[in-house]
This record gives structure tokens, C-alpha cells and sequence, in this order.
């Protein structure tokens, strides 16, 4: 029975080295596979950044940084400035973000924790299908339905109220047009929405229920356990959700090109008329003519590169600063 015994052990130990030699192999070619996709997307990166530093090099020579702070737009004498596109830009989607985020939360909070049961799944369907809607049918309702009414019923009654308090009265200035940049702020932030709610419901749901239990348990109430208890533990996840409905705010195009009333100058109110560089540039580069005009468009979309790029390592690091401070 040894001998049988050691003779086994004999045989099962090359078998157990070839096993281990195969592992080994697998988890090398893993490692290369995985190492060769994280490449591809810095090679993306990187060519994308290339391209459209060569093609907007004309325009970067002609007119260096000042571009970024310059307002004129003129075809005829080719004299172009990015700042009327770049305020355009910032101020719709931070707009956006200050209305949709704090109304994704609430969705999520009600999904999570107030919503019955058999109607949690019917309405974040509903919600999330949001997403799946084309811009350019945002774009097409906002200008034929949303305006007209905005126009009609919110714009006129806001103008007429804030006539005569300060600051507020030139926030809030001028003829009613139903389209400009609070309109475009508004579809923006319908359009951000699911992704903020869909990524605090998710993020929400993965806190421990023993948590929210031993709150309830102290005898808190559903807001003070929300608001002490999930919000801190799921904070890094919502900003996360936030963050990427942001770089989907900074980048919309055919939407806020419908409703903003693409006018290259500052707008004096938010129910001016202005543009953002993605309209900017969707509206004007099929009639781009000239040695400055194609290259002027190009320099904007690098801005626009430099702008989500910034924002969104702004928020890897405010997400690890969150993740250093809970940890603390």
C-alpha cells in the first residue's frame, strides 16, 4: 500500500508542475491582453490629441492663448475668439448640474428607500429610459414644445418679478425668446438626469443594511438617515455619477444647438441667446472657408478637449481626497 501510495504522489507531481506551468502561461497572456487594451486607449488619447493640435496649429499661431479670452467671431475678416463658446459651455452645463443633481438624488432616495416595492422597477425603467433618447429629438422637442411654452408661461412671469430686485433683475433681463442658455441648461439637465440617478440608486443599494437599520433602530428618521448615515458612506459614488454626467454636459451638441440661439457674443442674461463650442463648431465647420476659419474651429474642440479632460481629473482627485478622508 506505500508503495502504491508513493507512486501516486510520483505521478501527480509533474502532472501538478504542467498545471501550474499552464496557470502561469494563462495569467502571462492575461496580463499582455489587459496591458495591450490599457495601451490602445492611451494610443487613442494621444493621436486624438495630436490630430487636433496639428489641425488647429494655424489658428494657435495666428492667434496664440489670447483666442481663449478674445469674443469677436468674424468670418469675413477671420478675426475669431473662443470666450463667448467657452462661457456658453460652462455656464449651461454647471446650470445642468445644479438642477439635475440635486433632483437625481431625490429619485434615487425615493427609489431606494421611500417607493413601494412593485413600483421601484416601472419607474426606474422609466427614468433610465431617458438615456435612450436621441439628442436631436431633445433638440426637436425643446425647440417646438419646451420653448413656446417656456416663452409663454416661465420666461415672461420671471421677467415681470424679478423686474425691480437687484442682481437678480439682470440675471434674469431681457425680451423672452424661449430659446438661450437657461433653456439649454434645462434640456441638459433632463438629458444628464438618468445618469445621475441611475449611478446614486445603484451606489445607494450597496450600502449595508445593518447600517441603515441600527439608524432607524437609534430612532432616526428617514432624512437623518439619508442624510448621516448613506449619503456619507455612498458620497464618493454620487460625486463619481455627477462627475460623468458632467462630461456628458460639457459635450452635448445637436440638443443645445436646437435651443441655445447659437449668437457669438456674451450674453448679457440667462435668457440671452448664446453658444457653446460643440454648437459652434456643428453649426459652422461644413462652410469653414478660409486659411483661419477651419483651424479657429479645431482650436475650439481642443479647448473643449482640455476643458472635460481638467474637469474630469478634477474630480479623480476630489474623489480620492473623499476616499483619504473617510479612510481617516
Amino acid at each position: 500500500m506505500a508503495d502504491i501510495a508513493l507512486r501516486e504522489q510520483m505521478i501527480s507531481v509533474p502532472e501538478r508542475a504542467t498545471a501550474i506551468a499552464k496557470g502561469g502561461a494563462r495569467d502571462l497572456r492575461f496580463r499582455i491582453l489587459t496591458l495591450a487594451a490599457a495601451l490602445i486607449v492611451l494610443g487613442i488619447f494621444a493621436g486624438v490629441i495630436i490630430s487636433l493640435v496639428i489641425g488647429a496649429m494655424p489658428a494657435i499661431n495666428a492667434f496664440g492663448l489670447p483666442f481663449i479670452w478674445t469674443d469677436k467671431w468674424n468670418a469675413v475678416t477671420e478675426k475669431f475668439g473662443a470666450l463667448p463658446a467657452i462661457f456658453g459651455t460652462l455656464v449651461t452645463s454647471f446650470l445642468a448640474m445644479f438642477i439635475a443633481v440635486p433632483v437625481g438624488i431625490g429619485i434615487a432616495i425615493f427609489l431606494t428607500e421611500i417607493c413601494p416595492r412593485f413600483l421601484r422597477r416601472p419607474i426606474g425603467i422609466a427614468v433610465e429610459l431617458l438615456a435612450a433618447v436621441p439628442s436631436i429629438i431633445y433638440g426637436i422637442w425643446g425647440l417646438f414644445v419646451f420653448a413656446p411654452w417656456f416663452q409663454e408661461h416661465v420666461q415672461i412671469w420671471v421677467v415681470d418679478t424679478f423686474a425691480d430686485v437687484p442682481i437678480l433683475q439682470d440675471i434674469f433681463a431681457g425680451p423672452p425668446y424661449g430659446i438661450g442658455i437657461f433653456t439649454a441648461a434645462l434640456i441638459l439637465s433632463i438629458m444628464v438626469l438618468p445618469y445621475i440617478s441611475a449611478v446614486t440608486r445603484d451606489v445607494f443599494e450597496t450600502v449595508p443594511s445593518m447600517l441603515k437599520e441600527a439608524a432607524y433602530g437609534l430612532g432616526c428618521t428617514t432624512w437623518e438617515v439619508m442624510w448621516r448615515v448613506v449619503l456619507p458612506f455612498a458620497r464618493a459614488g454620487v460625486v463619481g455619477g455627477a462627475m460623468l454626467a458632467l462630461g456628458r454636459a460639457l459635450g452635448e451638441t445637436m440638443a443645445v444647438t436646437f435651443v441655445i440661439g447659437n449668437a457669438h457674443h456674451l450674453p448679457n442674461s440667462l435668457f440671452a441667446p448664446g453658444t457653446t463650442i460643440s454648437a459652434t463648431i456643428a453649426n459652422e465647420f461644413t462652410e469653414a472657408l478660409g486659411d483661419l476659419y477651419a483651424p479657429s474651429l479645431i482650436y475650439m474642440g481642443l479647448l473643449l478637449f482640455a476643458i472635460t479632460f481638467i474637469v474630469l481629473a478634477s474630480a479623480q482627485l476630489m474623489l480620492r481626497a473623499l476616499e483619504r478622508r473617510a479612510g481617516t
